[in-house]
């Protein structure tokens, strides 16, 4: 009942029918939230019209208030991609609706503490990669999809950047993966394969 809570939450934010504090406020109830009542309380005061209009905006929008320093990408039928030095919120919302967003933290400075991304994937996918040595944290559920974080954890010393990826992917999917700096998918995988060779013959 968490997962679809959450589910529901993103849909009606990406809807405008929830502020961002009113999202942040009820994702967080919804983390905490124990009983059925509690998760229906989220939802129960949120006007759902007869004919809801999406209508596109741009991929990438600053929140408005200069004191919040979150973050939204958007995919509606189409791709998204950051890479480079780019500069993520402390949070950030990402959507993807029969589209495909790239997140790349490889050239990324990132804070001391947690970075979070809540990712809903719908009908399509999200790739997020990282560096070795960044600690990452995952909390998803893939309904008729996928969440996959394929990584070998490093521990988080005091003080050091963490990702926190929360996610929900219905018919679609949300993928975490390690790269080295300018390596592509193909290298990525015979370096993988490579270590794992030499793991079996030191045994």
């Amino acid at each position: 009942m968490r997962e679809r809570t959450i589910a529901s939450l993103c849909d009606h934010f990406a809807q405008d029918r929830l502020t961002l504090d009113e999202f942040e406020t009820r994702l967080d109830l919804a983390h905490k939230a124990v009983v059925p009542d509690e998760f229906r309380r989220l939802l129960a005061d949120i006007h759902v019209p007869d004919a809801p209009a999406l209508a596109p905006i741009p991929a990438y929008v600053p929140a408005s208030d200069g004191g919040d320093d979150s973050r939204l990408v958007l995919s509606l039928m189409s791709g998204v991609t950051r890479r480079g030095n780019w500069r993520p919120g402390s949070k950030n919302y990402v959507f993807a609706v029969m589209g495909g967003v790239a997140l790349d933290f490889r050239e990324t400075p990132l804070p001391p503490g947690i970075t979070d991304i809540f990712v809903f994937a719908c009908m399509g996918g999200c790739e997020i990669i990282v560096p070795p040595a960044l600690t990452v944290e995952t909390h998803g559920f893939a309904l008729m999809g996928g969440f996959d974080h394929m990584a070998e954890n490093p521990p988080a010393a005091p003080g050091s950047p963490v990702l926190r990826v929360n996610g929900f992917a219905l018919m679609g999917g949300v993928e975490i993966m390690v790269r080295l700096p300018g390596e592509t998918a193909r290298d990525a995988k015979r370096r993988i394969k490579e270590d794992r060779r030499l793991r079996r013959d030191w045994r």
